[in-house]
């Protein structure tokens, strides 16, 4: 009896073990045909986006339905690459490679990565399969809904595409922003009204670096609003309230001219007027451009200001993939792509980092050494989050210097802090040494023992900006903070953040 009881026992458990492995093979299956359906879709849409990005687009609905196809898009692409990183063997976060220096510093940087990310959205651990199932049926209502786009589309004028628009050179064009380059453009092309000798006024606002100027150099070398303007003024804001507002003031004639301003602080109401009522001295149809992070700055312009923000989690890592990899592809070491996948979240969205670290990472595609990067920047998040309770780009964001210590050595070396940025088209006149950011992050720089400037990016397109930091150690830092420090009883209670 015990042996019939044993062999009825033994055969369900092997029946219900084969159940579980069809199941389970069934499940993988599935969500290998979701995978390819939804790399499918995302080839259709990508298409349609690459080919809206060639056009000239008036229409505010089309503009909006082109964001939508946009952000459909690069999330599809983000929750591909989430699935592709869950099947890759690499830990990045285990024991077996290096670890964060403080356990305090550890835990803070495991609270920053898995639950809430530096763009300020929720994030899990790990892509599933509901989250595929909601960016294919994202993606699949899209591709329905697109016909009437397609045909509309059809209808714009195309743009001329030359090779800088073609994206010959990976390191050389403007990534996304093609809705706020459509808004920009169609501004510019339009009469203004109802007067047309009173120039309308665009303001561009966004935070600091995150490529305002780019996005207004960029529309400036378009064909077609090249021979639309005479020519192109680019003011300092903080010179206007010092300008004399003679006849020679700003030009005047009967082409269009456009002028971009950029302000660093506010202006007073009265000097603005006195401006705007000299530029009514340029040709019909001339405009001007207003660029600032300053959001009270929206008040002087005559239609509806164009904001850039930062770049989402799905449109940065997209980003930060193409630059890093360029001719390689990422499917060829999905190891490497699963470091590129978490060094994206770690940056918080910073333009200039993604480009200096894609720069040392085409360079030197091997597994180890762009590990030695991660954890050299995981370091310094942990090390600003623990200190600061702040991602260093926020700090960037908010003129406040930023721990870069273990940047450089993980020695007991003096703490060094990189003071907020300034930026120049030539070389500061400051005179202190000077060290590239790439070469600080590989290694391979040998870092002066006094305070010495980083060149933190150098733009390859225009408008050519070469940004600036003064790195200073603590002791230097302190002995600043006394010489600035004004006598008063309340001065023990100061702290520079």
């Amino acid at each position: 009896m015990e042996l019939v009881v044993s062999a009825i026992t033994g055969d369900l458990v092997n029946r219900f073990i084969s159940f579980l492995i069809k199941k389970y093979e069934g499940q993988e299956n599935l969500e290998q045909k979701m995978v390819e359906r939804l790399q499918h879709l995302l080839l259709r849409v990508h298409m349609v986006v690459e080919e809206a990005e060639g056009r000239y687009i008036s229409n505010s609905k089309m503009l909006l339905e082109l964001k939508r196809l946009v952000d459909a898009m690069y999330h599809g692409y983000h929750v591909l690459d989430t699935i592709k990183s869950r099947t890759t063997t690499l830990c990045i976060s285990s024991g077996e490679d290096e670890e964060v220096s403080s356990s305090s510093s550890s835990n803070t940087l495991s609270s920053f990565t898995n639950s809430v990310n530096c763009f300020g959205a929720t994030r899990s651990n790990a892509t599933n399969r509901d989250e595929l199932a909601s960016a294919l049926d994202n993606l699949e209502t899209m591709v329905s809904n697109m016909t009437e786009f397609v045909l509309l589309l059809g209808s714009c004028e195309r743009m001329f595409r030359g090779p800088y628009d073609t994206h010959l050179y990976i390191d050389n064009f403007m990534f996304g922003r093609q809705v706020e380059k459509q808004q920009v453009m169609s501004v510019l092309l339009q009469e203004n009204l109802p007067d047309p000798f009173a120039p309308a006024v665009l303001p561009i606002i966004g935070i600091s670096r995150v490529g305002k100027k780019t996005l207004v150099a960029h529309v400036c070398s378009n064909e077609r609003v090249r021979s639309h303007f005479s020519s192109v003024l680019h003011l300092n804001g903080e010179n206007i309230c010092k300008m004399e507002y003679d006849e020679a003031s700003i030009p005047a004639g009967p082409g269009r001219t456009l002028v971009v301003v950029e302000f660093a602080s506010d202006i007073d109401d009265e000097s603005w007027q006195k401006f705007s009522s000299s530029a009514r001295r340029m040709g019909r149809g001339s405009k001007i451009i207003i660029i600032s992070r300053i959001e009270k700055l929206t008040r002087l312009g005559t239609v509806r200001p164009v904001r850039v923000n930062s770049l989402s989690l799905e449109e940065y890592s997209y980003l930060f993939k193409v630059l890093a990899f360029g001719s390689t592809d990422p499917e060829e070491h999905p190891r490497l792509a699963s470091v590129a996948n978490e060094l994206a979240v770690l940056m918080g969205g910073s333009l200039v980092t993604a480009n200096v670290c894609a720069d040392i990472f085409r360079n030197n595609q091997n597994v180890e050494f762009w590990l030695h990067v991660l954890n050299k920047y995981r370091n310094v998040v942990a090390s600003n989050l623990s200190t600061f309770r702040e991602h260093p780009k926020l700090r960037m964001e908010r003129d406040r210097r930023i721990d870069i210590t273990k940047l450089v050595s993980t020695s007991t070396s003096a703490p060094l802090h990189l003071m907020p940025p300034h930026c120049g088209d030539d070389d500061s006149t400051r005179g202190l040494p000077k060290v590239r950011f790439g070469d600080l992050i590989a290694g391979s720089a040998v870092v002066p023992k006094e305070e010495f400037e980083l060149v933190a990016r150098e733009s390859r397109i225009p408008p050519y900006k070469k940004f600036l930091n003064v790195a200073k150690f603590s002791d230097q830092l302190k002995s600043s903070r006394r010489q600035h420090r004004r006598p008063s009883p309340s001065n023990k209670r100061q702290r520079l953040d």
